[in-house]
């Protein structure tokens, strides 16, 4: 089992940038797939990021070329990375790790507004 946290999360205005990160409760060094979800209000949680073991990462077309995920695995951290934001962008972001089964932190709050 793995406990994840996630912070960073905040208000920030249109174009600019914020960092997440993921702390899991032991190594992620073996844990398959480790990824970023983000739901908006009235919306279905969607992918945003996706990074596995192997350090094979994929993105949602709506954030290719913005944001980046990385992984820590002396820190049992993943990170994300979200630069020049939109207000279409705003969310809660949800870390998520899947090996066997699937786990979620409790989400941390994303804002875009001017």
């Amino acid at each position: 089992q793995v406990q994840l946290v996630e912070s960073g999360g905040g208000l920030v205005q249109p174009g600019g940038s914020l960092r997440l990160s993921c702390a899991a409760s032991r190594s992620i060094f073996s844990i398959t797939v480790m990824g970023w979800y983000r739901q908006a209000p009235g919306k279905q949680r969607e992918l945003v990021a996706i990074i596995t073991r192997g350090e094979w990462i994929t993105y949602a077309d709506s954030v290719k070329g913005r944001f980046t995920i990385s992984r820590d695995n002396n820190k049992n951290t993943v990170y994300l990375q979200m630069n020049s934001l939109k207000t279409e962008d705003t969310a809660v972001y949800y870390c998520n790790a899947r090996h066997v089964d699937t786990y979620w932190g409790q989400g941390t709050q994303v804002t875009v507004s001017s």
